[in-house]
């Protein structure tokens, strides 16, 4: 498994798009109306015309070749006015959707990611939703996530920014304005960096314990799904595996709560739960996000990498929440990533000096004859798969 990303596509970040025009001149006509000196109602219209381009790849494309454009939008996006401010930070979302114009976005403005963080974090800015959706599709690859975490580290003053961003996350109605559910993939992609992880893996900073009861959040999939996504890239870390099942932080109960159904259990199955998962009650429903339901699974996986943390998920009754789980399960790749949970439970141990099943090294021959076997498993469950689109822009 690899550490994940997540990428957000924002409900209503776009207006229509009508027909793009082929030539740059289109695009050098609208710089003059985005500067800050335009009438305010010609540079909401242009705002409104570079949201429309937006809504397709060619429109993209055209404006990324434009970098005083590029520095325009985003200056404007940040700018009091709201309605051409709103436009030009959900035109922003639609171009860092897109993962090959992440270079020229960033080199024609290098301060963009520490403007959204901004914007973002702001409480009484009105389009933080859009600002944190942007920078969550920016983060998804390497070198901007990079970018941002040192926007982050030279937040100040006040509190580091990661501790900032992890505050709104966490604090109901940080912005009454805006949900700041973006938040949440913005931090999953951002734990994949390993300062990140230090942050979030610090003990004396209880950042995962106010992370771990927004696994449950019922009112988005989306920070519910950023805050897995976030938690499985820290269980990558099996030195810290002991704090994160101890007293401490007892991560395991809220990540098998979400997959847990309405079972019932005999009393000796029930006494090996932890309190949390006993006798639930009988209209209690699993996560209902398949993708969200792999990343719990992996979590708990990537938990029984060692010895002493297998022998933990084993000894709180992780096999009976994950047997009914496969029984009840209508995905397939979620299915088969619960069987290699369950064989890492039920099977024999690894020999000695394999105990750690993150530091085990395979032979490229094997590791291929894996993958090859992984293939066949997978088209033998799923035989002829739906055709499914690329992933489209925020519309």
């Amino acid at each position: 498994m690899r550490e994940a990303g997540a990428d957000s596509r924002l409900p209503g970040a776009c207006a229509p798009a009508g027909p793009v025009a082929g030539p740059d001149a289109e695009a050098a006509r609208l710089l003059p109306f985005l500067g800050p000196g335009a009438r305010a109602d010609l540079q909401a219209a242009a705002a409104r015309h570079v949201l429309a381009l937006t809504g397709a790849g060619p429109g993209r494309r055209l404006l990324a070749a434009h970098a005083e454009l590029l520095r325009a939008l985003a200056a404007l996006a940040a700018a009091p006015a709201p309605a051409p401010a709103r436009d030009a930070i959900r035109a922003l979302v639609n171009l860092a959707a897109d993962p090959g114009l992440h270079e020229p976005l960033l080199a024609a403005d290098p301060g963009l990611p520490e403007l959204l963080l901004g914007r973002a974090l702001d409480p009484q800015w009105p389009w933080a939703e859009e600002a944190a959706a942007a920078l969550a599709n920016l983060s998804r690859e390497p070198a901007p996530c990079v970018a941002l975490m040192e926007a982050l580290a030279a937040a100040e003053p006040g509190p580091a920014g990661l501790e900032r961003l992890v505050g709104a996350l966490c604090t109901p109605g940080y912005n009454a304005h805006a949900p700041l559910h973006y938040l949440g993939p913005l931090l999953s992609n951002l734990s994949q960096q390993p300062r990140a992880r230090a942050f979030l893996l610090d003990p004396d900073r209880c950042v995962i314990q106010r992370l771990l009861p927004l696994t449950q959040y019922p009112d988005s999939s989306v920070r519910r799904g950023g805050v897995v996504g976030t938690l499985r890239n820290c269980c990558f870390e099996h030195r810290h595996h002991d704090w994160l099942l101890g007293p401490e932080v007892d991560i395991l109960p809220f990540l098998l709560l979400p997959l847990a159904g309405p079972e019932d259990f005999s009393e000796e199955e029930m006494d090996r739960l932890p309190v949390d998962l006993q006798y639930l009650p009988p209209d209690k429903q699993r996560e209902p996000d398949a993708d969200i339901r792999k990343m719990l699974v992996e979590a708990v996986m990537l938990l029984t990498a060692t010895a002493p943390g297998r022998q933990q998920v084993r000894d709180r009754g992780a096999y009976l929440i994950l047997r009914e789980l496969h029984s009840w399960e209508p995905e397939p790749d979620v299915q088969m990533a619960c069987e290699k949970l369950i064989q890492v439970l039920i099977g024999d141990e690894p020999e000695c000096g394999m105990e750690n099943l993150l530091e085990v090294q395979v032979p490229e021959d094997v590791e291929q004859q894996l993958l090859q076997l992984d293939q066949l498993e997978q088209e033998q469950k799923d035989p002829a798969p739906e055709p499914r689109g690329e992933g489209v822009p925020p519309t």
